[in-house]
């Protein structure tokens, strides 16, 4: 298997490492990453030095909640997505994260597109390219409208890449 992910340094002057997770529509995968990152920081100790936000590339959702199936499998798992409210990313964001993880291919050549030739560009990362045990190019596959299983391996999915993520992290704010 390939080795994680690298992570790219901390912009210069800030305070707290800024993560956007992001995917289509910012009412399945990237909530439940976002949720789901959050805790294993605090769970690490590193809560208070690292900032998770999510959003999508499409404008669908603007303004609603999370997926009810997305939401029932936070749930089922005691997370609390009910506070999440959908957010469209856009080209003004670039200078503001540190790290965009994105759940598929599609939404990471969307991002590579609206921050070409930006140092942002090279801020872009899959989320599962953290997950130790998953293939180059692995993806987290999009529930929208499937089954409660689909969720359930989609949160499988997120949770591997959300440990292995907040490991590197650990290691990386660790370094001088």
């Amino acid at each position: 298997m390939p080795a994680p992910a690298a992570l790219p340094a901390p912009r210069p002057g800030e305070s707290r490492y800024r993560i956007c997770v992001v995917c289509l529509g910012n009412i399945c995968r990237s909530p439940t990453g976002e949720v789901v990152l959050r805790d294993e920081l605090e769970r690490a100790g590193l809560g208070d030095r690292v900032t998770v936000e999510s959003a999508g590339t499409g404008d669908w959702h603007i303004g609603g909640p999370m997926d009810a199936g997305a939401r029932a499998e936070l749930t089922r798992r005691g997370y609390d997505g009910s506070a999440h409210v959908a957010r469209q990313i856009s080209a003004s964001w670039q200078g503001g994260y540190d790290l965009f993880v994105v759940m598929d291919r599609k939404n990471l050549a969307s991002l590579r597109t609206m921050f070409a030739g930006t140092p942002a560009q090279d801020r872009i990362a899959l989320m599962r390219s953290f997950d130790p045990a998953a293939p180059d190019g692995a993806e987290v596959p999009d529930p929208y409208h499937g089954t409660p299983a689909q969720y359930g391996a989609a949160f499988d999915l997120v949770l591997a890449s959300a440990r292995g993520l907040t490991g590197a992290l650990a290691a990386r704010l660790a370094a001088p």
